[in-house]
């Protein structure tokens, strides 16, 4: 077992679930029924524990300045409020992390505060290269990682159910939060009210919410949440169906589409490159010839949804072929539970990467008919 726990683990215990290491985190594979999970949130509400992810603030006078440098993203361009998804990258392109930053208010004139959200098994890289990468930047990079839970909200259900913790004369800062962005919301629980960052960025194709909250108040709101929601709105949610909902969204995944071997482009992720920001970031050469050099446009391979047409489903590193001849591999797949057909994510060469493709996955020596589609396979 990993020695990592969350703020949340002894109500993970107490509720029955099972776990697994991720990350080097002992997280909650489900409860229950998987299943039962991933249709609470299409239809519902599920209730994460994402306290693994990574919460790392700069701040300072030369914030943006240097977050456009460390990041492929143009973060000066953001607004305060907004979030934006971005990566880290190597020199050569590859690719350290996918991550999201808040543009926060600073409290000193003249300076700027972001906060960056690395995922779990990358969070102590991601901190540690931000700090490498500040030499020479007026700016204070502070990992507050191991101080902070996050929990998630996520499902149609999800900003009916917080309302119910938030003051009235508050809720248009929960009802107004747009996608993709971030505000300060007081919540009341644990006998007293608090105010906690509140974002609106999930990762499971639902409308949802994430709450930073520090970790002695985690159990406290987990409590609370689930004590405001009603019958059947809202159930405790797994990594399991975490990943069904994040696949049929089209979302990827890193370890699985995203890797420091692979680039951008091949991703998918060309338009979150910024090659038009007039400042250098780190990779921006390699970055610049990759794209020059057509990668995942005209050479290589491409990142593809493919749609099962029996009922057999593809999974991480299993071949796929054209006319029997290797030209690519699964890098996520399995069944879709609000679908009901097999769904994957793939790495394929160019050439066989349009919808409409005919392509098999090799499922131990089976030859399985998929469909080449556009992404995301569900959207709500």
């Amino acid at each position: 077992m990993s020695e990592n726990y969350t703020a949340l683990y002894e109500e993970h215990k107490k509720l029955g679930a099972s776990f697994t290491d991720f990350g080097g985190w002992q997280m909650p594979l489900k409860y229950s029924s998987e299943l039962a999970e991933h249709h609470a949130v299409r239809n519902a509400a599920g209730l994460f524990d994402l306290s693994h992810m990574g919460e790392v603030w700069v701040t300072g006078p030369a914030a943006a300045a240097f977050l456009d440098y460390a990041l492929v993203g143009k973060i000066s361009a953001m607004a305060v409020g907004k979030a934006k998804y971005s990566l880290i990258c190597q020199e050569d392109g590859g690719i350290i992390d996918d991550l999201i930053t808040y543009r926060r208010p600073s409290p000193e004139e003249g300076s700027d505060r972001f906060l960056v959200v690395p995922n779990a098994g990358n969070a102590k890289v991601v901190a540690a290269a931000l700090a490498e990468r500040a030499a020479g930047f007026d700016v204070v990079v502070e990992d507050a990682s191991a101080a902070t839970s996050l929990i998630a909200v996520q499902g149609p259900k999800a900003e009916a159910i917080l309302l119910r913790l938030v003051p009235a004369a508050q809720h248009e800062l929960v009802t107004g939060l747009r996608y993709y962005a971030a505000v300060e919301v007081p919540f009341l629980f644990g006998g007293s009210t608090t105010e906690l960052l509140l974002a609106r960025t999930g990762y499971t194709g639902e409308d949802g919410f994430e709450i930073f909250v520090d970790n002695d108040s985690a159990a406290a709101l987990w409590e609370a949440i689930t004590a405001v929601a009603e019958d059947g709105e809202l159930i405790p949610a797994g990594l399991a169906c975490r990943d069904s909902l994040r696949l049929e969204a089209g979302m990827p995944l890193y370890g699985n589409e995203l890797s420091r071997e692979g680039n951008p482009f091949a991703a998918g992720l060309g338009p979150v490159v910024s090659l038009a920001k007039e400042s250098d970031f780190v990779g921006r050469a390699a970055l610049e010839t990759l794209k020059a050099e057509g990668a995942g446009t005209s050479t290589g391979r491409k990142l593809v949804g493919l749609k099962g047409l029996g009922r057999r489903a593809g999974r991480s590193h299993y071949p796929v072929l054209k006319d029997g001849v290797v030209v690519g591999e699964v890098t996520s797949g399995q069944p879709s539970p609000t679908l009901g057909y097999p769904v994957a994510l793939a790495y394929v060469d160019v050439e066989h990467s349009e919808p409409g493709t005919a392509l098999d996955i090799d499922l131990r020596g089976k030859a399985e008919p998929f469909e080449v589609v556009a992404l995301p396979f569900y959207k709500r």
